[in-house]
């Protein structure tokens, strides 16, 4: 982890010597990371899309054979054969990005800001911005959740975590808060295009 948070750190350096603001180092790298990621993360929405939709049959499935727990796993895994879904295919694409995360998160969390410019209103990225980056937080992880295939029973975290973003992210430092809030709109895009991708695929097996 401590070579991961030195590279980043140093990326980011390189990256403001070009830029001059460190705002706009953190726009470059933190698209770069999203972008270097997405084969990754494509492969998590596509597990999480297959999942939403088989989720009728295996609710079903669960229902039937519910006293049945041997049976029920046996109907699930051949439900999973037929469909060519593997439940725990996002797991490892997930375990695999946490490391980098987390590597930006605690460089961007801990960097030295202090003594640089301002970046549009957030006059340092040194100490919170105390809505604007907050709400920008909360409405773009939002839409980003939306755009995904979400659990019915989960849909209170759709309300939940925009929220709790907003709460979180103003304590953050603003250059923590602005990797989040860009990480959210190049995933949005990511997810956009990866929909796309699986409804045209789900009108050729049609």
């Amino acid at each position: 982890m401590g070579l991961l948070t030195k590279g980043f750190v140093e990326l980011l350096q390189f990256l403001h010597s070009f830029t001059g603001n460190y705002g706009l180092a953190i726009i470059i790298l933190t698209t770069l990371v999203q972008v270097a990621l997405y084969p990754l993360t494509a492969s998590q929405m596509k597990v999480a899309a297959d999942l939403k939709r088989i989720n009728p049959k295996l609710k079903e499935i669960q229902e039937k054979y519910r006293e049945k727990p041997e049976e029920l796993q046996r109907r699930l895994m051949e439900l999973y054969r037929e469909h060519k879904v593997n439940p725990f295919g996002g797991c490892l694409p997930l375990l695999l990005q946490l490391p980098i995360i987390w590597a930006l998160f605690s460089t961007l969390n801990h960097f030295p800001y202090r003594g640089t410019p301002a970046f549009l209103w957030v006059p340092t990225l040194a100490k919170p911005d105390p809505w604007i980056l907050p709400v920008l937080s909360g409405a773009t992880t939002y839409l980003q959740m939306a755009m995904g295939p979400v659990d019915p029973s989960q849909r209170a975290m759709l309300v939940f975590m925009p929220l709790f973003m907003v709460w979180v992210t103003r304590s953050f430092p603003a250059g923590l808060a602005l990797y989040w809030v860009v990480g959210n709109v190049v995933r949005i895009i990511q997810q956009w295009f990866m929909n796309r991708q699986l409804e045209r695929a789900e009108r050729g097996v049609q």
